[in-house]
């Protein structure tokens, strides 16, 4: 496992412990590559190594190449990459589930304090981590083109980070949802930078009233 990939898996075991419920019946993820063998991360639990051939949980490894595998679950393959966001697979073999039309979102905080949870832009899987601090959901200029969002038609702008100025680019999401909960017209930043997860920001959090108890926040949506 290279650098970058031990990186990314520390990231992910931080986050395990925060994930919600899941809101679909099954979602993998690839959390790093052991020599041929995929690092499965299979509904939030620990990490599992497992070869071509094998199957764990119900998800089935084709094939590993560098720092992607092919796997099969319910019926389907799927290509991953390491850092991707999840696949997830619903009961009813689709991603996602419900009507999109609840009103309550549960999330509980992981041993870092940070708050993470599964979600989908567009209607594709991606990863969250929870930022109250940024204006508006923020993702790499990687992650817009595997969500289809065509962000250089966006109004350019430029960011400030820890590490100078970036350029960047303004958009707004047809949909965001996480778990039930599906809100439409969503403002968000697509920065030329690396990011493990996207960050959920304000332009999603200020359409609910949060309430934090402890460990946990709940995020109740406006009307």
């Amino acid at each position: 496992m290279n650098m970058r990939q031990a990186k990314l898996l520390a990231l992910w075991l931080t986050g395990l412990a925060c994930l919600t419920p899941a809101a679909w019946a099954q979602s993998v993820a690839l959390a790093g590559m052991l020599g041929n063998k995929a690092l499965l991360v299979v509904n939030g639990a620990a990490p599992k190594s497992v070869a071509a051939g094998q199957t764990h949980m119900d998800v089935k490894v084709i094939s590993t190449s560098g720092d992607q595998a092919v796997l099969e679950l319910n019926g389907k393959r799927h290509t991953l990459r390491v850092g991707d966001a999840p696949v997830s697979v619903g009961a009813g073999g689709g991603a996602g589930g419900g009507s999109g039309k609840g009103t309550r979102i549960v999330l509980t905080a992981g041993t870092g304090g940070h708050f993470m949870t599964q979600g989908q832009i567009n209607g594709n899987a991606v990863q969250f981590l929870v930022d109250t601090g940024a204006t508006s959901i923020s993702m790499t200029a990687a992650d817009a083109e595997r969500l289809g969002v065509n962000y250089r038609t966006g109004t350019r702008v430029q960011l400030s980070t820890a590490n100078g100025v970036i350029e960047g680019w303004r958009v707004t999401l047809d949909s965001v949802r996480v778990g039930d909960v599906e809100v439409f017209g969503v403002a968000a930043v697509v920065a030329n930078r690396e990011m493990p997860f996207l960050l959920l920001g304000n332009s999603f959090l200020t359409r609910f009233q949060m309430i934090r108890e402890n460990d946990q926040l709940t995020l109740i949506k406006r009307f």
